[in-house]
């Protein structure tokens, strides 16, 4: 076993109890706190939280962590963990299933792995830069689908955006309504990059992408043979805001529809 494997088998140990230890706080009062405008954070956010980053300082004690509620820790000169211990709070708050644990670890800025767990959907994703794509232990591979005209996609609309970033959305809403076959909100990156690598769904856009919700998954729709780039065509990086996921061969028609936003 190489020291990737080894990292990917013990930091998806934790997400599996992460995953279970959501499930099992849904069913009761998770205890909704407001953050900003009307995102919220749970008890369950912050209880998946700790046990992920306790695990983690165990299994690597000299890298460093990027978590969604903690923040950053350690030094961001070497390796460092990325973690949304529960992406999608606003949908778990509600009793809805589509929300995730995601991980993803880096070297050299580069992510080495990432995982994302979905118990509620169920979806299970793995990337290890060393060959591994998969998707509930299957190969990860994008759709076949040529034409934005019967593409679905989802669009990232959420409760702590701007008035500017709602109407932008909004736009792009109205471009792809004319244009795919089905628009979808779900508002989960990791899980909906995840459904782009597995070929369930055509593309993701979202123009306020933050890093601990996608780093892990965007290799993953890369090695899967789609593409992540920003509304420019340029690659998405970490730090971009914009990312608009696909199967690659929609990308540039996509893009073209999106021109206006």
């Amino acid at each position: 076993m190489t020291e990737l494997q080894r990292l990917l088998s013990g930091a998806d140990a934790l997400a599996s109890r992460a995953a279970a230890l959501l499930v099992a706080m849904q069913r009761q009062d998770i205890g909704v706190t407001r953050k900003e405008h009307r995102d919220v954070v749970t008890a369950a956010d912050l209880a998946s939280e700790k046990l992920v980053i306790e695990g983690l300082r165990r299994l690597t004690p000299g890298a460093a962590i990027l978590s969604e509620e903690a923040g950053a820790s350690g030094s961001g000169a070497g390796a460092r963990w990325i973690v949304d211990p529960l992406d999608g709070t606003v949908n778990y708050a509600a009793g809805l299933p589509w929300f995730s644990v995601t991980l993803a670890f880096q070297e050299g800025g580069r992510t080495r792995l990432g995982i994302t767990r979905a118990p509620a959907a169920p979806i299970v994703a793995h990337y290890l830069e060393e060959g591994v794509a998969a998707i509930d232990g299957r190969s990860a591979a994008v759709s076949g689908t040529a034409r934005v005209a019967d593409a679905v996609v989802s669009v990232v609309l959420t409760s702590h955006f701007s008035a500017e970033e709602v109407g932008r959305t909004s736009d792009v809403i109205r471009c792809l309504g004319d244009r795919t076959r089905g628009v979808r909100i779900i508002v989960s990156g990791a899980l909906e990059m995840s459904l782009v690598a597995a070929g369930r769904l055509d593309a993701f856009v979202s123009l306020k992408a933050d890093i601990v919700s996608h780093a892990a998954a965007m290799p993953l729709v890369r090695a899967a043979g789609g593409r992540v780039t920003t509304l420019s065509g340029a690659d998405s990086a970490d730090e971009s805001w914009d990312k608009i996921a696909s199967n690659g061969a929609i990308h540039a028609e996509l893009l073209e529809a999106l021109a206006g936003v």
